[in-house]
């Protein structure tokens, strides 16, 4: 399967569930995305087209946590990480979107990290 084709697939999985997966203010989107070397962590107010609150490893916060990379334990700590800085701006309920991405691995470590922190979804 060459790129172009693969790259073309991955953005109709985002479309199909972005249909379904919409954030308001009082239960933004959690959108997760990941890299090679970074994950981001965004909270995303749909309605308004604004993001609420964000983290990433790419922060001093996640930095100083442990060492980073794009792996199950740094996205364990980045979800309790992004739990508390949701907390923090009011937000206790989320969707979330897993941005096309299967629901293992980071993705399920990072969401049982936020809800361990409190945060539903």
């Amino acid at each position: 399967m060459n790129l172009k084709r693969k790259n073309k697939l991955a953005q109709l999985r985002r479309w199909r569930i972005r249909k379904q997966v919409v954030g308001t203010r009082e239960r933004p989107r959690m959108s997760v995305r990941f890299t090679n070397a970074h994950i981001y962590v965004q909270f995303v107010d749909d309605a308004a087209g604004q993001t609420i609150a964000a983290a990433n490893t790419r922060t001093k916060a996640a930095r100083a946590a442990g060492p980073v990379g794009a792996n199950v334990a740094t996205a364990t700590r980045l979800g309790s990480l992004a739990a508390q800085l949701a907390k923090e701006k009011g937000i206790s309920t989320v969707v979330f979107d897993r941005s096309g991405s299967r629901y293992h691995g980071k993705v399920k470590a990072l969401a049982d990290a936020a809800r361990e922190q409190g945060l539903h979804f």
